[in-house]
């Protein structure tokens, strides 16, 4: 009975727990590379090492100038201080170089890291500062898309029913103007359609863009972060809660293994894991996204993403304590029961020995039952197998007798057709001897035709036999190849190869008699089957069988 016992408490164990997800290898992918996170951490440092030293070693403006930039772009994503360091650093050259467009690209970068780090304020000031009637077309590009992606920032940031539709209404219009200056078709300009749509809740037209997204050659781990990240929200506001965890978790790997602290992508995985009530995994990953935030130096992200931390980690208590309390009342529940169970365990026992008799008796009586069953069933199996034959043999007898009956008509029709020819040929040849013709006697004689009279019989016994076989050549074809079957003339009923088996299926089996019949040796017989045997697609052995197995009529 303990077997019992442990089947309830699972069964009680599955009612408490709320259900789990599907077992996604991105999980395990996941904690994986956030394992191995130093790693890439490791040989993102060592890279800037590198850059670091070629920056030292740079004597022209222009050289420092384009180190920095390096180093910028390498840190933008990764670390706050030393990307605004760098930028600085543009500036700066910039100015002293006199170099107007390098300085304008300088302010634009620091509005970049200072945007993403939250700090609206200094990042608009940057912003303003530029004008965008000096830049070409690509600097205009970006200048736009980092007003737009200000303003929309700050449509997040401010989240409310005043300010934030003013904020996205106002990026949409930066984004539109972007999108005029970005190359068509390139990752910029169809990511930034995409996110125009999703912030307008246009989601028909911004689906239809992913898919091409995606499908991009060449994308980097930084790029498919974005492109996941995005889509992971385009199924969130379709409120598909699965869809939008399996590319939220895409995001995160990808961003881990760039090295990219400035992401979102595992604090939007704890807020979904969190709505599905899987406080664990939540609470592991908005961990890892307020170190990223410190790590990059983001304070107000920092902020951001902490605040939620104490609400998963509550609810986290919350769940353990009321699975505790379901615990204590289920293993009362349990108790009682195996308090009952072991009273009825002591009346079962006591009827136990009386069944086991009992028992005994009815299993002699089914042995005896199954013995005699057997039996049955191995006359009725013999009976079955009679029964067959002797369906099979009644159909050969039908089918023997309709033939019989078919080709005694035939017989007598073409003998009494013979007779009435051989009666007319003598009354012709009584007259011709009476008046003496010899000469007509001999023409007489000419005029017989047996060719024609043999091609006549064949020609009977063809329409005979597809009268008894209706579908004789359609199913002797099947056993060919499209291009291998018999094509018969015009005005053709059977050809000589149809005609030596229609002789074979009507019993006459003997080559020398199908070599007699077709005026044939039987050397050609021969050649004439192992010809059509070569092109057939069923076994070659088989072949005279399948066709025997033809069914007349």
């Amino acid at each position: 009975m303990k077997y019992w016992c442990v089947l309830l408490l699972l069964v009680m164990s599955s009612a408490l727990t709320k259900a789990q997800p599907v077992n996604d290898s991105l999980f395990a992918q996941l904690n994986k590379v956030i394992a191995q996170s130093h790693e890439f951490d490791a040989t993102k440092e060592h890279a800037l090492d590198s850059m670091r030293a070629l920056f030292s070693k740079a004597t022209t403006p222009n050289e420092q100038y384009t180190q920095a930039l390096a180093l910028y772009e390498a840190y933008k994503i990764y670390k706050f201080d030393s990307a605004f360091n760098y930028a600085r650093v543009m500036e700066t050259i910039a100015i002293q170089s006199q170099n107007g467009k390098k300085a304008v690209a300088a302010r634009q970068q620091l509005a970049f890291v200072l945007l993403s780090a939250g700090k609206f304020s200094e990042a608009y000031s940057y912003l303003s500062s530029i004008q965008p009637q000096q830049l070409n077309d690509s600097s205009k590009a970006d200048y736009y898309v980092l007003l737009g992606r200000y303003y929309y920032d700050l449509a997040d940031y401010n989240s409310d029913e005043v300010y934030s539709e003013e904020y996205r209404a106002k990026g949409n219009r930066y984004l539109d103007t972007a999108l005029h200056y970005l190359p068509t078709n390139s990752f910029e300009h169809i990511y930034y359609t995409v996110l125009r749509n999703l912030k307008s809740r246009q989601l028909e037209q911004a689906n239809s863009y992913f898919q091409q997204l995606l499908t991009l050659p060449g994308l980097n781990d930084h790029q498919l972060a974005i492109v996941t990240s995005t889509l992971s929200h385009y199924y969130d506001l379709k409120h598909d809660a699965a869809k939008a965890i399996h590319y939220q978790l895409q995001a995160a790997i990808a961003d881990i293994r760039s090295s990219t602290k400035e992401t979102f992508a595992t604090f939007n995985l704890a807020q979904l894991l969190y709505g599905q009530g899987d406080f664990e995994q939540a609470s592991i990953y908005i961990q890892k996204a307020i170190d990223d935030a410190s790590f990059y130096g983001a304070r107000q992200r920092k902020v951001q993403v902490s605040a939620i931390l104490p609400i998963i980690q509550g609810e986290k208590i919350n769940y353990i304590e009321k699975q505790k309390q379901r615990w204590l009342y289920y293993a009362l529940v349990v108790t009682s029961f195996l308090v009952i169970l072991g009273c009825l365990i002591f009346i079962i026992y006591k009827q136990f020995t009386k069944l086991k008799k009992a028992e005994k008796a009815i299993n002699e009586a089914r042995n005896h039952l199954e013995e005699a069953n057997a039996k049955l069933q191995a006359v009725n199996a013999q009976l079955q197998s009679v029964n067959h034959t002797l369906q099979d043999v009644n159909g050969k007898l039908e089918e023997a007798n309709k033939i019989k009956e078919e080709y005694i008509g035939y017989f007598f029709n073409i003998n009494a057709a013979f007779f009435e020819k051989l009666e007319k040929f003598k009354r012709q040849l009584d007259q011709k001897v009476a008046d003496r013709k010899m000469e007509e006697i001999r023409l007489l004689a000419n005029n017989i035709n047996i060719r024609h009279e043999r091609e006549e019989l064949l020609t009977q016994f063809d329409k005979v036999f597809l009268k008894l076989f209706p579908t004789f050549v359609e199913e002797f074809n099947a056993l060919f190849l499209e291009e291998d079957r018999i094509v018969l003339k015009s005005g053709e009923l059977l050809n000589n190869e149809l005609r030596m088996y229609a002789l074979m299926r009507m019993g006459i089996t003997e080559n020398e008699k199908i070599a007699q019949i077709l005026e044939y040796s039987i050397k050609t017989i021969y050649a004439y089957k192992t010809k059509i045997r070569n092109r057939t697609i069923v076994p070659k052995d088989d072949f005279d069988n399948r066709v025997m197995r033809i069914k007349s009529i």
